[in-house]
């Protein structure tokens, strides 16, 4: 009976005995659709013969330089996705079980092996292989989601209000790749009435990035509540970030604002960053005089003007990240832009942040955002 390899492999065998390896492509040949076999007689041949092609590598324990479990080492370490099946001697079976403990799929006695057993024993390799990788992606997956997961809270906290004249929404979403990003906001009540709001923004994709815009938010409410704004507060998170960075090109952009106790006015310092939206009496515009100063971690001795905005009796106000505003829309994925952003929130007469984001296209990049509205009396 002829062995069933119904797929046509391409495997590399890694034995310095001629005769085992040729009764091992002899072997080979009985299958349904015979593989292709490179054949390497040492290690230092199969780093040259290794390359993504090869399916399953058949390896000898004894090589002229490598032996026992330290060839297998070699071979996974320069195979890590590829099934590897060990070939022992009749006296060297315990190895095979040690093979397989240390990371090979199976193991085969020389001795014993015949067609059938062969091309069997390579098909199950292959399989149990896919069933390891799959499992540690999804272990990988898993533990990633954990992650994001626990920095997205410390990014995304709740607001701290304790007025109901103000209604306060936020919204968070990955970009297409799902990597987590450094974007972060945070709303804080003092205890004089003022409403201090921020939404940051630290360059690049990733955990790290993602932990330092944990960082520069857990800062931001600590100075918050000890009473520290203004220029004072940007400067300590600019001495922070500098700090913390793993690269000196790594900067942060940010937009606060300290809404006055009596709801009617604004102070706001826009970092680098792109201009608020406000909906005043049915008027939807962006504050006017952004940036008011260069983003962190750029110049040491950046200075950033106050903007006072006039909020009057009813309005809206939404600060946000750049996520928003180049998310690609259309039928040639143009970027949304800020004019695009103004058009569909005065086509929606209102900000609704479900429906604006829903518009708004695809995300290329994450998109925190922190609507402000006061509440009609």
């Amino acid at each position: 009976m002829t062995a069933n390899l119904s797929e046509t492999l391409t495997l590399l065998l890694v034995e310095d005995d001629d005769g085992d390896a040729f009764i091992v492509e002899e072997l080979l040949k009985q299958a349904d659709a015979p593989p292709r076999i490179f054949w390497a007689r040492s290690l230092e041949e199969a780093r040259a013969k290794l390359t993504p092609e090869i399916q399953c590598v058949l390896v000898d324990l004894s090589l002229p330089d490598a032996h026992g479990l330290e060839a297998l080492r070699e071979v996974l370490a320069l195979a890590p996705h590829t099934a590897v099946l060990v070939l022992t001697g009749l006296r060297d079976s315990h190895v095979g079980v040690a093979a397989v403990q240390a990371g090979a799929q199976d193991f085969l006695v020389k001795g014993d092996i015949d067609a059938r057993l062969l091309a069997r024993s390579i098909r199950y390799a292959m399989e149990r292989k896919r069933a390891d990788v799959a499992q540690l992606r999804l272990m990988q997956a898993e533990l990633t989601a954990k992650e994001n997961s626990r920095l997205e809270s410390a990014l995304l906290p709740g607001a701290l209000l304790h007025t109901e004249a103000i209604e306060h929404v936020t919204r968070y979403l990955p970009g297409s790749g799902g990597t987590l990003a450094g974007d972060f906001f945070d709303t804080v009540q003092t205890p004089d009435g003022s409403v201090h709001v921020v939404v940051g923004d630290v360059c690049g994709h990733g955990p790290d990035e993602a932990a330092l815009g944990v960082a520069l938010r857990i800062a931001w409410r600590t100075l918050v509540l000890a009473g520290q704004t203004g220029d004072t507060l940007l400067r300590t998170l600019d001495a922070l970030l500098r700090a913390e960075r793993k690269a000196p090109e790594i900067f942060t952009t940010l937009c606060m604002a300290t809404i006055a106790p009596d709801l009617g006015s604004a102070g706001m310092r826009v970092v680098g960053h792109p201009p608020p939206v406000l909906v005043r009496d049915g008027v939807v515009q962006v504050v006017e005089g952004t940036p008011s100063g260069p983003p962190l971690g750029i110049f040491g001795d950046a200075e950033w003007s106050v903007i006072d905005v006039q909020l009057g009796e009813e309005w809206a106000m939404m600060l946000y990240t750049d996520g928003l505003i180049e998310a690609a829309v259309g039928e040639r994925d143009e970027l949304l832009g800020v004019e695009g952003l103004l058009d569909l929130v005065r086509e929606h007469g209102t900000i609704d942040l479900d429906r604006l984001i829903a518009r708004a296209g695809t995300l290329a990049d994450d998109l925190a955002v922190v609507l402000v509205r006061r509440r009609s009396r």
